[in-house]
C-alpha cells in the first residue's frame, strides 16, 4: 500500500473532466500537485476551485499532447517545480465519433500522436528520473475501448490497445530496475463528461453532441476517488465501469465470438 500524501502528483489533462476531478481529490490528500493541459486559463480556473490551503502547492505546466518535440522539456521543467516527481498520471487525451470508412487517416493520425505518443513521450522522458530515484508510479487512463473495440472509436479503441500493451510490457522491464517503480492501467467505462463534445468526428472536426451513453455515466468524482484508491493499492490494472461495459469484458476474455456478435449490434452513442 502506497499513501499519496505528500506526493509530487503531476496529471495531464488536468483543465476538464477526470483531470479535473482528479485534482480537486488529490488536493484535499494534502499533495504537491503539477497541472497540465494546453488551456492555461482553464488550469488557472481548476487550481483557483481548490481549497486555499492548497493552492500554495499546485503548479501549472501547460504542454500539448500533439507537439511531442516540446515534451522533453515539459519533463525537465516539471521535475524543477518541486525537485522530483513521485506520481505521473497520464490522462490527457481525445475521443473519436466516426465510422472507420468516413475517417481521414490524418484524424487516426491525430488519435494516436496525442492518446499514444505523447504519453509515452512523457513516460519515456521522464523514465531516467524514476530509475535514477528507484522510486516512481506511472498512472495511465485508459478505457474500456482498450480491451473491447467498439463501433465508432476504431482510431481511439487502437490508441487505448496501444497503451495497455506498451505498459504492460513496461511493467515488467521497470521491476528489473526497481519493485518501487509502479504501473497501474485504469480503464473507465462511460464518464459524465464533455469527452463526446470535444470527441472528433471522421474530418477532424469537434464532434460538438453529448452522448446519451456518456450522459449517463459514472460522475468524475466518484471515479476519481476510486482512481486514488487504485494508486494507492498499487493495483496493476483496474476497470471502472457499469454493469453492461463489465459485462463485455467478461465476455471479451471467456466468449469473444459471442461479443463479437453483440457488439456489432451495441448502441455507443
Amino acid at each position: 500500500m502506497t499513501k499519496l500524501k505528500g506526493k509530487v502528483i503531476w496529471i495531464t489533462g488536468a483543465s476538464s473532466g477526470i483531470g479535473e476531478a482528479l485534482t480537486y481529490e488529490l488536493a484535499t490528500r494534502g499533495n504537491k500537485l503539477i497541472l497540465s493541459a494546453r488551456r492555461k486559463t482553464e488550469l488557472e480556473r481548476v487550481k483557483g476551485n481548490c481549497p486555499a490551503a492548497a493552492q500554495p502547492d499546485i503548479r501549472i505546466l501547460p504542454l500539448d499532447l500533439s507537439e511531442p518535440n516540446t515534451l522533453q522539456l515539459s519533463v525537465e521543467a516539471a521535475i524543477q517545480l518541486f525537485g522530483h516527481v513521485d506520481v505521473l498520471i497520464n490522462n490527457g487525451g481525445i475521443s473519436q465519433r466516426s465510422l472507420a470508412k468516413e475517417t481521414t487517416l490524418d484524424v487516426d493520425r491525430m488519435l494516436m500522436e496525442v492518446d499514444y505518443f505523447g504519453t509515452i513521450a512523457l513516460t519515456k522522458h521522464l523514465m531516467p528520473h524514476f530509475i535514477q530515484r528507484k522510486s516512481g508510479h506511472y498512472v495511465v487512463i485508459t478505457s474500456v475501448t482498450g480491451k473491447v473495440g467498439t463501433p465508432f472509436r476504431t482510431g481511439y479503441s487502437a490508441a487505448k490497445h496501444a497503451l495497455h500493451g506498451f505498459f504492460d510490457a513496461l511493467r515488467a522491464e521497470l521491476w528489473k530496475e526497481s519493485p518501487d517503480i509502479k504501473v497501474t492501467l485504469i480503464g473507465p467505462g462511460y464518464v459524465r463528461t464533455n469527452v463526446s463534445i470535444n470527441a472528433l468526428k471522421g474530418d477532424g472536426t469537434p464532434n460538438a453532441t453529448m452522448d446519451t451513453t456518456t450522459a449517463n455515466g459514472i460522475k468524475p468524482e466518484v471515479l476519481a476517488k476510486k482512481i486514488a484508491h487504485a494508486i494507492e493499492a498499487n493495483r496493476n490494472e483496474m476497470f471502472i465501469a457499469g454493469g453492461r461495459e463489465r459485462l463485455a469484458l467478461l465476455l471479451q476474455r471467456y466468449f469473444p465470438g459471442l461479443l463479437a456478435r453483440i457488439i456489432r449490434k451495441a448502441v455507443v452513442r
